[in-house]
């Protein structure tokens, strides 16, 4: 299998802050891959993604993302920027304009710059558009407003944009914790299968693990800046989740939650 992210001795830590966010982090995720960031606020998810999206600069260590090195100084080349897609937990769309019109923001990356100036998108573009829409279960919402519509929705639209890009590896910050349970379940499960469908590597963050082990294909378990373990889905014990949260308040009883998932 062909590694898609390899990260060796990751040091980054936030101007100002008294501890570090990333501390001495080794990861490899390969092709194909379902991979869950686990853990609750604070423990580097967030940050570790942003730095494989090449978003946050100054980290320490080695990071390598599509076979191609990051730099801790620069952001990746504009040529790279289209194989890497995010799903943003605030959704990030363009609220007054229609879901078609936000779905083909996912492809200008793919565009030449002056069609891109032009708005002008070729018979691919819209057929790719259309098909992550279907998958997406919007397509009969193709010219509605983004502002009209319900969470649920929007968080649909911001995962057809991601999708029409193309990616070869999608990053989600927690894409459903602003969802009731119910449909954050829908939400993930949307997500893995539909990088599935397209080869695609799924690597997404979560606090909620009794939705998180229903989707992924492995977990990473993350703590103060520190992977605690890292495990196929189904080796993960309940006493090293417990370990994550034991020193965090939560409102659910966590291992109830995991007899949910065995």
């Amino acid at each position: 299998m062909t590694r898609v992210v390899d990260i060796d001795d990751l040091d980054f830590a936030h101007a100002g802050a008294d501890l570090p966010a990333l501390e001495g982090v080794g990861l490899g995720v390969e092709a194909g891959e379902a991979v869950v960031l686990l853990g609750p606020s604070g423990a580097g998810k967030t940050t570790l993604l942003a730095i494989l999206d090449g978003r946050l600069h100054g980290w320490t260590g080695r990071v390598s993302v599509l076979g191609r090195p990051l730099s801790p100084d620069a952001p990746p080349p504009a040529a790279a920027r289209p194989d890497i897609g995010f799903i943003f937990q605030e959704f990030a769309l363009v609220e007054r304009s229609s879901v078609l019109r936000n779905v083909l923001n996912g492809r200008l990356g793919r565009m030449s710059t002056f069609a891109a100036l032009l708005g002008r998108h070729s018979v691919h573009d819209l057929d790719v558009a259309h098909q992550a829409m279907a998958d997406c279960g919007i397509g009969e919402l193709t010219h509605r407003r983004v502002d009209s519509l319900s969470g649920g929705q929007r968080q649909r639209v911001a995962i057809a944009r991601c999708l029409a890009q193309e990616p070869r590896l999608i990053l989600a910050d927690e894409p459903v914790s602003n969802l009731d349970p119910a449909r954050a379940g829908e939400i993930l499960t949307l997500i893995t299968r539909a990088a599935a469908k397209r080869g695609a590597t799924t690597i997404f963050s979560s606090h909620q693990p009794e939705l998180a082990l229903r989707v992924a294909s492995r977990v990473v378990g993350m703590t103060v800046g520190r992977i605690a373990f890292d495990h196929p889905v189904g080796d993960v014990s309940e006493q090293e989740i417990a370990a994550l949260y034991r020193n965090v308040a939560q409102d659910w009883p966590i291992e109830a939650e995991l007899r949910l998932v065995q």
